[in-house]
């Protein structure tokens, strides 16, 4: 990788070709001293503020939702930093900034979609390159390999990451991503990720890009284990309110020329995300610390209630002390999370069925990280894209049930389950 990838089109890079002549801020009030402090400060206020100050132009407490897809110029080749909105956008970069400071890295991209973060990432890689990815991927991302593999020459090899010597053995000299989702969808395996991280930093240009998506930075911080990326779908916990489809690339420290790749690819690709959409995650980032530590309460008693129940053969959550990870868990996270999975003991399509056309409070739907709670069947819908034989390798059985645990009273998704359980 260059020491340098610089887009003259994207604002804050050194080859921007412009002159930038930003507003003004003159206050006398404290919080004109705020942004110096954010990074220091406790996560509750980091989420409250990170990206988030009043408007230089007005004194507006929120940030300015700037629809504009153009900008005019001050004068000849001098403008306030912005020319055109797919290249960068001040609400855009209010997130991106966010995300950047929330989970340590240098800068960040944000995207249309969480598919299309994965697409950025993806485009980092030279012709020819080999990529290691968790074998239990989202469905998705499983598609997104295979059409790189069968079009675009990437090599891809699937494995339980958290077999290390296995990990190991699978790098080769032309390796230069390892494809790290922890917890996993929908198995919640969990990848240690210093571990990877050391024995992908041994192959020269070897990226170590982590989906934080299903902890979020309030419970997971890669970059502090040996991460070089940071991926997400901010459709699910960042936004949280099941009314945003987005993604977000974040460099880690000290990578400034691996920040201007991100930007730089997002935007010749043209996947940067809306602005609208990037007022509405940075809304919901403002609560994140709130709602995760309910969603994971909540999911807790849920997965011990499943656990303990006659009908149920096994689940998967790392907050039980008998998941085979619980103690990786306990050490590489903040908390458990609130995606849970499971299996019936006596299985088939009828008692399957049975259960996802009784539960009324989790409603049968794709996607997570919403207030409302969820269902989802990873064989038939997130992971349908995926072959049988590639599901059966990555152990997602026609029997697998994933729960997305929302916020509503536990008593009543306890008793939703108990009766959706119900056989006779």
């Amino acid at each position: 990788m260059s020491d340098q990838y610089l887009d003259t089109n994207v604002p804050g890079n050194p080859a921007y070709h412009f002159s930038i002549q930003p507003p003004v801020r003159e206050s006398r009030a404290g919080w004109i001293h705020r942004p110096e402090l954010v990074p220091g400060a406790a996560l509750a206020t980091q989420y409250v503020h990170a990206g988030v100050q009043p408007d230089p132009a007005y004194g507006s407490v929120m940030p300015p939702l700037y629809l504009s897809s153009t900008f005019a110029f001050k004068d000849i080749c001098t403008n306030a930093g912005y020319d055109y909105t797919r290249s960068g956008n001040p609400t855009r970069a209010a997130l991106e900034e966010a995300l950047a400071l929330l989970e340590g890295g240098q800068g960040a991209t944000c995207t249309s979609t969480g598919m299309s973060a994965i697409l950025v990432a993806l485009n980092l890689l030279p012709h020819g390159s080999h990529l290691i990815s968790t074998v239990d991927c989202y469905g998705g991302t499983f598609r997104l390999l295979e059409h790189a593999r069968r079009f675009y020459g990437l090599e891809v090899t699937y494995l339980d990451l958290a077999d290390l010597v296995a990990v190991q053995a699978a790098i080769r000299p032309n390796t230069r991503m390892i494809w790290i989702e922890t917890p996993s969808n929908p198995l919640l395996r969990l990848t240690d990720i210093a571990a990877v991280a050391e024995l992908g930093h041994r192959q020269p240009d070897c990226l170590v890009a982590v989906d934080n998506t299903f902890l979020s930075p309030y419970l997971q911080r890669p970059f502090d284990l040996g991460a070089d990326l940071v991926i997400h779908s901010t459709t699910k916990y960042l936004n949280g309110h099941s009314d945003v489809v987005g993604g977000a690339v974040v460099a880690g420290p000290g990578r400034l020329a691996l920040t201007q790749q991100i930007q730089s690819v997002n935007n010749l690709l043209g996947t940067s995300q809306a602005p609208h959409d990037c007022f509405l995650v940075l809304r919901g980032l403002k609560t994140l610390p709130l709602r995760m530590r309910q969603h994971e309460a909540t999911a807790q008693v849920l997965a011990e209630f499943l656990a303990a129940h006659p009908a149920v053969g096994k689940v998967h959550f790392p907050g039980l002390p008998g998941h085979p990870q619980h103690e990786l868990a306990k050490r590489q996270q903040r908390g458990f999370g609130a995606m849970l999975s499971f299996e019936l003991k006596e299985g088939g399509a009828e008692r399957l069925n049975h259960v996802l056309r009784k539960l009324r409070w989790f409603t049968l739907a794709e996607s997570l990280g919403g207030v409302e709670s969820l269902v989802a069947h990873p064989a038939s819908m997130t992971h349908a894209s995926m072959t049988p034989e590639a599901r059966r390798r990555a152990g997602i059985t026609d029997d697998l049930i994933r729960l997305s645990v929302g916020l509503e009273d536990v008593r009543d998704l306890r008793a939703d389950l108990a009766q959706a359980l119900a056989f006779d």
